[in-house]
């Protein structure tokens, strides 16, 4: 019944063939329609017409079954765009066309191609007969939607992806089922090659790219196809071979002639294949593969490393390698990419990587160099080839090429320290000597031993010390067995080395013991190091079990090596400090489980006598974590691990009573001995209270007497000072939490506020101190605390916590800021704290850099939580650009969390600081300032700077730039001139520096600070024109020539450039873009005569009067009803005429429509002062001003967004003027 189906299914194809085809009879050659013909164009025997071209073979079959529902309209692109269809199916039904029609279904396939590049045309019947390739893909590129540069290989989403691959797959398949027969009819192959390959050497991208993916994968086809006639021709050969090998009366010579003829047709179709290979890489190939597009140049490299790899014997040789070698100097990541992946595939074959010997040594150079490669994705691709070229000869690299890589598992970017990892691995490891074959497993005498030894000679060799976990997370995957041996690691650093055995020595066993603890730490944790990885990842149910299990053996084997280890290595601080971190990562349970308390006891002695013996500060804190770890009450062992820390502060309290009162003896200076016992106890003390409550000791009046003391004699040795000041900042914090919890006393509150107001007026007095460790010491604490006791303290229903809140008065406000001033703000050769060591110069400044940015910290934080007024932070942000190396992204961010708490303070802080620096050039330059010098530039430079930091919406920093400008216009008239009347104010250069703020204000408000400024100004300054006077003509034109376009930069110049601009605005009505009715036009040309008039006056008038901006909107001669509330409080911009006696009101007049009803909505523009400056946009890109909404147009719609009372002008007049309060 199927067979059935398919005959009557295929009669019915060919009759609706041959009826689509009737109208081309006058066409048919049905004898010659399978004649074979030249390479190119053939002659064409049934042809389609035009509007049927690109429909899909096998009219109404897909995937081998009649299609209903329209299926039977549908092109090869589409179906194969779909992706529902089997592919196998798809090609199969083409070539069932192609047997019945082949230039049908050859049109088809040349519609597909044209379709996949984008193209919306299609070639027909007749183009296809009577054009050219060449003329038919010019007529195609006209075809091209040139709105969109996007075409199916570049265009996104899970379909297009999917395409790309049903795309590909289509290519293979219709190559493996045409390669018996149809291949070889030299026609089809031959026109698709031709087409390929002139689409391949379009302009157009669409074509060029689709063109040379098909060939590349029709090249890849086309090797396989050769690569199993190859195959075939040697069975052949060997089966010839042996039947000639045969005696005469066994050999069958009918089967040698069949054995020679099936060869001779192999050898004739490996003949054609290779040709058509040939033709395919020169035709496309060597002009591709050095494309303009990074795609189709990867797509090139990526083939040919396949073929390489599947026809070694043809493609396996110099001719073809060259173009991976230089492929790898291309200048795009992804292509360089590919070039690493194509030679990975040929070494990882040991017998290909033998015939690359010529190669690796003429390119092996370049490989090493790209393990630095700016890309990460290439370096890692890089150590990983030269991974397997090690595997493949050892000789290739030599040493200086693998120290090259060896340094990489030290890098920052894990993928990278994975691989270099690996490379060190196998590098290292890998190798076995034969007398290393028969050692055991474990132990100090196993083959881990050696590895773990040659791995601490490794990690001593490179000389990054510091960084023991980077290595081991570099090594963890490839070495993770090797690095979790710990029994050998212990058997190493407690077991005495066997005779002719060379022990470790002590800087070795100190990386031991840093590896050890970094391998426990990797296996505990499951993370990478701080610096490589993005977060904490969610473990799978078998690395949880994992970890579990690691954990489990790390507690049971060092719960009795540990205090071993710690008695034999007892004095020595860096070993020490190391393994007394080990203990947090027990499974304390396993103490009671497994019957260790025996060994519990033994520790807790070794933690006592390492703090009895060591005074070191890391030591001691190591000795406190230790215990605070292990006193957790959810355990059976925190009875015992109490006890035992009870008993030791006991006997450190009442030490350190005893050695006081001594010490403090009066008549008696101490000496050396008494001031280190009294220091070495406080240390301990101060160490354990950083992790435990010691409150019961009652502690603080002992350390305050000590302070008191040490404040009243002047000769108190400055490190009992920081360690009282540290020791007593945590009895006041601990207090704090037992208050907080409510776990206090009903007293406690009143004794806390009393200790901790105490203890910050000793802290104030303190900064004093000529020491000055000390004077850092206090300053931190004392922020530390202002920001604990701030009103914050009170947040999250805290609010019974009021009394404790504490304000800093003006004295300490002002002895902050003088510490910040003197010890920070200064120079690094000034630097005090330097040592004079060369070879510790360099480090001993970046640890003070890096203190004094600890204390520039502290001190803005107490401005960004309102601790302390924020116009203390002027003096703070005057110094942003002089120190802008070492603090500006300190001071910036200050910048930016002040303005987030409020935008108008902040303004005015930084027009205090500009003030500030101004006055101090006043000082040092005198009067005359001389606006070109160096310091004027740079006062200029920093207000620019602050300009920018306030983004880019002038809505949300209205208010703020304008109280900017108030605050900066009055301190430019605020000192009258020293040389008399007539002079410029002492301070009026100041405006140059506040002409950088004008391109913040918006049309409304430049002329609201416009008049502002005027009622400073006499009626002789308005007349002036020297130099002198240059800061008030730059201000006045940069409020004048924005008023209609927010646009011009703020520069600073003579008036005649303002005028230039206007004389450009003044335009007839008529050009506008938009008809206006005719009422408004005579408005409007009216207006824009008086603009002209202004503008000749300005420009002739040898003396001008002062006036206002010709920019002002008058509203007294228009029409009440036209009057809109934006516009009514401009009238009282018309300044009385009793307050300036000698100034003449100028006529009212229309302006030029800043709140025309008709007037062009304007986009405001967002550029900077200047155009060479729009490298330092990202001066302001963290801030919450830089969301870029620009502010509303001055049309009908978005006109009702500038409410009157958001900014009203009258709040910029005093009382004289409209009876209003100022600002």
């Amino acid at each position: 019944f199927i067979y059935f189906v398919l005959v009557m299914t295929s009669c019915v194809v060919r009759r609706e063939a041959e009826s689509q085809l009737s109208s081309d009879t006058d066409l048919e050659d049905p004898d010659g329609k399978n004649a074979k013909t030249g390479k190119g164009k053939k002659a064409l025997g049934d042809k389609a017409k035009g509007g049927g071209a690109g429909r899909l073979p096998g009219l109404g079959r897909v995937n081998g079954h009649h299609q209903e529902n329209g299926m039977e309209n549908m092109t090869l692109f589409e179906v194969v765009k779909m992706g529902k269809s089997a592919t196998q199916s798809v090609v199969d039904d083409w070539i069932e066309a192609y047997k019945q029609e082949r230039d049908i279904a050859l049109l088809d396939l040349i519609n597909f191609f044209i379709q996949c590049s984008g193209c919306k045309g299609a070639v027909s019947g007749e183009m296809f007969r009577h054009m050219q390739n060449s003329e038919i893909i010019r007529k195609m590129t006209e075809e091209f939607d040139e709105d969109s540069g996007e075409y199916p290989l570049t265009l996104s989403g899970p379909q297009w992806k999917k395409f790309r691959i049903s795309f590909c797959d289509f290519i293979a398949v219709l190559v493996r089922q045409c390669q018996y027969s149809i291949i070889y009819d030299e026609y089809m192959m031959d026109t698709v090659i031709s087409l390929l390959t002139g689409l391949s050497d379009s302009q157009v991208r669409a074509f060029r790219h689709t063109s040379t993916l098909a060939a590349m994968k029709l090249m890849t086809a086309l090797v396989n196809v050769a690569l199993n006639l190859s195959i075939n021709m040697d069975n052949t050969q060997r089966q010839y071979e042996a039947e000639r090998n045969k005696v005469v009366a066994k050999r069958a010579n009918d089967r040698l002639e069949l054995l020679l003829q099936k060869r001779k047709e192999l050898q004739e179709n490996q003949d054609e294949i290779e040709n058509m290979m040939n033709a395919i890489f020169k035709g496309v190939f060597v002009h591709r593969y050095r494309d303009a597009i990074a795609e189709i140049r990867a797509i090139c490299i990526e083939e040919i490393g396949v073929w390489m790899k599947l026809y070694s014997d043809a493609f396996l040789n110099d001719s073809y390698l060259k173009y991976v070698g230089w492929t790898m100097h291309d200048k795009q990541g992804e292509v360089r990419l590919k070039c690493l992946t194509a030679l990975q595939g040929l070494f990882y074959n040991r017998e290909l990587g033998a015939r690359l010997e010529l190669f690796t040594s003429r390119f092996k150079d370049r490989i090493v160099s790209m393990t630095l490669d700016k890309e990460y994705d290439v370096a890692v691709q890089a150590i990983k080839l030269l991974t397997l070229v090690l595997q493949s000869s050892d000789e290739v690299l030599t040493a200086e090429d693998c120290e090259s890589v060896y340094h990489l598992v030290y890098s920052a970017h894990r993928p990278i320290a994975v691989s270099a990892g690996e490379f060190l691995f196998k590098k290292l490891f890998s190798h076995q000597s034969p007398e290393e074959e028969g050692l055991p497993r474990r132990g100090r005498q196993s083959l881990n031993g050696s590895l773990i030894k040659t791995t601490v000679f490794f990690f001593l060799e490179s000389e990054l010390h510091e960084h023991g976990a980077y290595l081991v997370d570099s090594l963890w995957e490839c070495a993770s067995e090797l690095l979790k041996d710990w029994e050998t690691m212990i058997s190493l650093l407690l077991d005495e080395p066997v005779p002719g055995e060379e022990a470790l020595t002590d800087r070795q066993e100190t990386a031991l013991v840093e590896l050890m603890l970094c391998a426990i730490r990797q296996a505990c944790e499951c993370h990478p190091p701080v610096g490589r990885g993005t977060g904490k990842r969610v473990l799978t149910a078998k690395e949880k079990k994992t970890q579990l299990d690691d954990r489990t053996r790390i507690t049971e084997m060092f719960a009795v090596a540990l205090p071993l280890l710690l008695a034999k290595y007892c004095v020595d601080i860096d070993k020490v400090t190391n393994l007394l971190q080990i203990p947090k990562y027990f499974d304390l349970d396993i103490y009671t489980t497994g019957r260790l308390e025996k060994h519990l006891d033994a520790l807790l002695r070794q933690i006592w006598e390492v703090q009895d013996k060591h005074t070191d500060t890391e030591v001691l804190e190591a000795c406190s974590t230790t215990y605070h770890y292990l006193c957790n009450e959810e355990f059976t062992i925190f009875n015992r691990v109490d006890i035992a820390r009870s008993q030791l502060l006991d006997e450190l309290v009442d030490k350190f009573n005893r050695l006081l009162e001594d010490f403090l003896q009066e008549g008696e200076e101490p000496d050396e001995d008494d001031a280190y016992q009294v220091l070495s106890t406080l240390k301990k003390i101060s160490a354990f209270h950083n992790a435990h409550d010691l409150s019961k000791w009652d502690l603080f009046t002992c350390n305050y007497r000590l302070l008191n003391t040490g404040l009243q004699n002047g000769d108190m040795p400055e490190q009992i000072v920081i360690h009282a000041m540290q020791c007593t900042h945590y009895i006041i914090l601990w207090h704090l939490a037992k208050v907080s919890d409510g776990s206090s006393l009903k007293g406690d509150m009143v004794t806390l506020r009393k200790q901790m107001r105490a203890f910050c007026l000793m802290c104030q007095r303190y900064l004093n101190s000529i020491n000055t460790a000390v004077k850092e010491q206090a300053f931190t604490i004392l922020c530390d605390l202002l920001l604990i006791f701030s009103h914050q303290i009170m947040s999250s229903g805290r609010e019974q916590l009021e009394p404790l809140v504490y304000t800093p008065d003006s004295s300490l406000q002002a002895e902050l800021l003088n510490f910040i001033l003197d010890q920070v703000f200064i120079d690094q050769d000034d630097d005090n704290n330097s040592t004079d060591g060369q070879q510790d110069d360099e480090a001993s400044k970046i640890e003070a850099l890096h203190k004094r940015r600890n204390l520039l910290a502290a001190y803005c934080k107490l401005i960004i939580y309102n601790v302390v007024e924020m116009n203390t932070g002027a003096d703070i942000f005057k110094q942003y650009m002089r120190y802008y190396n070492d603090y500006g992204d300190i001071i910036k961010e200050t910048m930016s969390k002040t303005r987030q708490i409020d935008k108008v303070q902040c303004a005015k802080t930084l027009i205090l600081s500009l003030q500030a620096l101004f006055n101090e050039m006043l000082s040092d330059l005198g009067f005359n300032v001389d606006r070109s010098s160096s310091a004027f530039c740079g006062i200029k430079e920093l207000a620019r700077r602050f300009s920018l930091t306030f983004g880019l919406d002038q809505l949300k920093t209205r208010e703020a730039i304008a109280m900017l400008h108030k605050d900066g216009i009055e301190f430019a008239f605020k000192e009258p001139s020293p040389q008399g009347e007539g002079s410029p104010p002492l301070n009026l250069a100041f405006l140059d520096i506040l002409s950088e703020f004008s391109s913040k204000l918006i049309r409304q408000d430049k002329k609201t600070v416009h008049m502002y400024l005027e009622r400073f100004m006499t009626f002789q300054m308005a007349l002036q024109r020297e130099d002198c006077w240059l800061p008030l003509i730059s201000y006045r034109n940069s409020l004048q020539v924005g008023g209609d376009d927010d646009t011009m930069s703020v520069i600073s110049g003579i008036s005649s450039r303002g005028s230039t601009i206007r004389s450009k605005k003044s335009k007839p009505a008529a050009s506008s873009k938009r008809k206006l009715p005719e009422g408004e036009q005579s408005e409007e040309n009216s207006c824009s005569s008086s603009d002209a008039v202004w503008v000749n006056r300005e420009q002739n008038v040898q003396t001008p009067v002062m006036m206002h901006s010709p920019h002002l909107t008058s509203t007294v001669l228009r029409d009440p009803k036209k009057m809109r509330p934006e516009d009514s409080y401009t009238a009282a911009y018309t300044m009385p005429t009793e307050q300036h006696p000698h100034q003449p009101v100028p006529p009212h007049r229309r302006g030029s429509g800043l709140m025309e009803d008709d007037e062009e909505p304007i986009v405001e523009d967002v550029m900077m002062s200047s155009e060479d400056r729009l490298e330092d946009i990202n001066e302001g890109m963290d801030f919450d001003t830089m969301d870029i909404d620009l502010p509303a147009s001055k049309n009908r719609r978005e006109r009702t967004e500038l409410k009157p009372d958001y900014f009203d002008p009258s709040s910029i007049m005093d009382d004289s003027v409209l009876n209003v309060s100022m600002f």
